[in-house]
């Protein structure tokens, strides 16, 4: 009888996965599953889902900080998040995402801010995104023995160069262009590479051509595996559906409907309940505190921030 597939929902005897382990993956023909998230209730989440990758994206920016594009956040947030993703995982890899300007001014400055990622925040390896000369960054990142994740198509750091966010390699010329960043970036060593916004028979007729795996979002069936951000997935962010998206519950509505009711319960003098929701006193303590409050001119009584 062979063996049954280790159910990845139920946490099992399941192990921390490893970078070799994402490219086993891909050679065994089982689909990756990678998650964007960006605190510690997240992050324990998508671990006792049984999800294999957790990228800390720089979609944080947007969706939890509230900014309206990806550039303003910086690596002291980035690593503040990932900190706290970190503390909330046991077996997924964890990837730091590079923000805007932590990496394009030179490789000394790239391989500085990965090693934080590294170093201060946990993680197992990093994400940069487009070709270019992010392929040097990449390079040197390798070399100084990082993991590196690449990112092509829709780069929501350039999206304004682009055009907006709005699907990549619609024509010969730019799907050319995105064959050449990724097999650059996997030539220098990128372990895996994200396709965004890519046209499914793009991304399909790519496949064959790249060795490491593909995850797609946006991109079609034909990768490796595929990430969306949580707060998408789970209905938590108001802000703009990309059409790729695919709510999986509705988490925003359930929680207005559950803040609403507090606040309806709190104007009705219905929330605290005096029998389940208030702390006790012994009688005798209460009578002793009753006496001290009648015996006691407390007008005048000196406080700590008197002092």
């Amino acid at each position: 009888m062979s063996p049954q597939p280790l159910d990845k929902s139920s946490g099992g005897d399941r192990k921390p996965v490893t970078v070799p382990q994402i490219a086993e993956m891909k050679r065994a023909g089982e689909k990756i599953v990678m998650v964007t998230a960006y605190d510690y209730p997240s992050a324990q989440m998508v671990d006792e889902a049984g999800v294999d990758i957790v990228l800390v994206g720089d979609t944080a920016a947007m969706v939890v900080l509230g900014y309206d594009a990806t550039t303003p956040v910086g690596m002291e947030e980035m690593l503040t998040m990932a900190s706290a993703v970190r503390r909330g995982l046991e077996h997924p890899l964890l990837i730091g995402d590079m923000p805007f300007g932590s990496y394009e001014g030179s490789n000394e400055q790239a391989i500085a801010n990965a090693q934080r990622f590294v170093k201060e925040a946990g993680c197992e390896a990093v994400k940069l995104e487009r070709g270019g000369p992010s392929v040097d960054r990449a390079r040197a990142i390798v070399r100084s023995g990082i993991p590196v994740m690449g990112h092509v198509g829709l780069t929501p750091q350039t999206a304004s160069a682009l055009g907006g966010f709005k699907a990549q390699g619609r024509t010969a010329e730019t799907a050319a262009k995105l064959t050449e960043e990724a097999l650059a970036l996997q030539s220098v060593g990128c372990f895996a590479i994200v396709f965004e916004a890519i046209p499914s028979a793009v991304t399909e007729a790519l496949m064959p051509k790249l060795e490491i795996p593909v995850i797609g979002i946006g991109a079609g069936p034909a990768t490796d595996g595929q990430v969306l951000v949580l707060h998408d997935l789970l209905g938590v962010y108001a802000g703009h559906k990309p059409k790729f998206v695919k709510r999986y519950a509705n988490l925003r509505g359930e929680s207005l409907k559950g803040l609403r009711a507090y606040a309806d319960d709190v104007r009705a003098g219905r929330f605290p309940n005096e029998e389940e929701h208030t702390y006790s006193i012994p009688r005798k303590e209460l009578e002793d505190f009753a006496r001290y409050l009648e015996d006691e001119a407390l007008v005048g009584i000196e406080t700590p921030w008197d002092w």
